[in-house]
């Protein structure tokens, strides 16, 4: 009989396993699985008998795929609240999972990205294998880089973050670790053993020792391609402004980079706006609820423009690949409209309030 229930839980030995279990979706989160997921790190936290946390997805194709954007969409189309009520509660549940006080450890297997990395990548210990695709691509459906994304984009070397937070790219195990969203290197084939050796890892250190004995270097033969990449990404972004950043692109003799001007070109104009507006902030934020409460005014705003309902369309419902942004080019997004998704909230400011005091004037 196949077990339909969003969030599996069982204990092995002295490992609660969490597992997202929506596979026909690739696991995206709905809001009854972040609830979920918040429960069950409640009861691990009280257990004594639970010395680990791991986060696994069902089914072949990966981790998780990120938020339930079709069911994001159809309420933000509806002019409804609960996107706004799944984005505080996903991003209350992030900050938790990076605060969680014992070994948290997320392995991203297959897809990874968005709300996927939300729940994974500010996890304790963060296994990647030779399946991982980790991505932030919400540019390309006219969103911004959240449940922290933009905090960990932020602190990646150079200016990799921005790259891949402008472009949404997906990156495998040997960037993923360069770029900082994952700390390990574990071949799929032997997940099933390292999971079995931390039921009988009986403290924190042990499961420090189990991860570590398992972790590998990533194969020669699937090196990844951000480190070859660094002279031209670290001289065409560190800028806060989108045009210049295309400018030094253009101007760069590469076929690498004008690939990225190419896929700059189909991204919504105020998304990337926003986006490098948003990292830039984040790196001077400093912590991660900071940045939270940064991307839920973000978030809470972009929603109310209509190229997010307009790339989800064209990207995920209708697949027709050819969103129209309003507006249509960079140059018709001016530094004031950017300025407004940072802006208080007035009286939903206080709905998530992660990081008190914090304010987008105060940190701009």
């Amino acid at each position: 009989m196949i077990d339909d229930r969003p969030v599996l839980l069982e204990t092995r030995g002295h490992s609660l396993h969490i597992t997202l279990n929506r596979p026909r979706a690739i696991n995206a989160l709905t809001h009854t699985m972040v609830r979920l997921i918040d429960e069950a790190l409640t009861a691990a936290e009280r257990d004594g008998t639970v010395t680990s946390v791991v986060l696994t997805g069902a089914g072949e194709r990966g981790l998780c795929a990120g938020g339930d954007i079709r069911a994001l969409h159809d309420d933000t189309r509806a002019g409804g609240r609960a996107s706004l009520d799944f984005w505080r509660d996903e991003y209350r549940l992030n900050a938790r999972i990076a605060r969680f006080p014992k070994p948290y450890v997320a392995l991203m297997d297959g897809i990874v990205m968005g709300g996927g990395v939300g729940v994974s990548a500010h996890g304790s210990h963060r296994i990647v294998t030779e399946r991982s695709r980790v991505a932030m691509p919400e540019t390309a459906i006219g969103f911004v880089p959240d449940v922290g994304g933009t905090h960990l984009l932020a602190a990646a070397p150079g200016e990799l973050g921005t790259h891949l937070a402008l472009t949404g790219r997906s990156v495998g195990a040997a960037d993923a670790l360069l770029c900082g969203l994952a700390d390990h290197y574990v071949p799929t084939r032997r997940l099933p053993e390292l999971t079995e050796a931390l039921a009988v890892s009986v403290t924190a250190e042990e499961v420090e020792r189990t991860v570590r004995r398992f972790a590998e270097e990533p194969p020669a033969g699937e090196p990844g391609e951000l480190a070859a990449q660094r002279d031209w990404i670290d001289a065409c972004y560190p800028t806060d402004s989108v045009e210049e950043i295309v400018r030094r692109l253009e101007d760069t003799a590469t076929p690498a980079a004008a690939d990225v001007v190419a896929e700059l070109g189909g991204r919504s104009p105020l998304a990337l706006k926003v986006t490098l507006a948003a990292v830039r902030r984040a790196a001077r934020l400093g912590s991660l609820e900071a940045a939270l409460d940064q991307e839920f005014r973000v978030s809470a705003r972009i929603r109310e423009e209509p190229d997010f309902v307009e790339g989800v369309r064209a990207r995920i419902i209708d697949k027709d690949g050819s969103p129209q942004w309003k507006p249509a080019i960079l140059a018709e997004v001016d530094d004031s409209t950017v300025a407004r998704f940072f802006a208080p909230l007035g009286p939903d400011e206080p709905e998530l309030g992660l990081a008190p005091g914090a304010t987008a004037t105060g940190t701009a």
